[in-house]
C-alpha cells in the first residue's frame, strides 16, 4: 500500500527545514552513543587532535590534525590525484 502524499506549503516546508541541524545534531548525538555501548570507543576530532575517546570516558590522543583548510560559500574543493 502506499503512503498518503502530504503536501506542505511554504510556511510547514520552512518549518521543517529549521529543523534540520536540530535533528542532525541530535543524529550525530545517538550515533556517538551507540558506538560507544556497542564497540566501546569512538574516534573523534577534538581540538585540532584525533582524539579515541572510551566507553569509561578515558580520552588518548592519536595524533594531532593538519591545520583547517578556510572554505567560503560556494567554494569547491577537489582532490589530488593518487600518487
Amino acid at each position: 500500500m502506499t503512503p498518503p502524499i502530504v503536501v506542505l506549503d511554504e510556511a510547514a516546508m520552512q518549518a521543517a527545514e529549521a529543523r534540520i541541524p536540530e535533528l542532525a545534531e541530535l543524529a550525530v548525538r545517538q550515533a556517538r552513543q551507540q558506538a560507544l555501548q556497542i564497540s566501546g570507543r569512538v574516534i573523534e576530532a577534538v581540538d585540532g587532535q584525533l582524539v579515541e575517546t572510551r566507553a569509561s570516558g578515558e580520552r588518548h590522543v592519536l595524533r594531532s590534525l593538519p591545520a583547517r583548510i578556510p572554505v567560503r560559500r560556494g567554494m569547491t574543493l577537489t582532490r589530488r590525484a593518487p600518487r
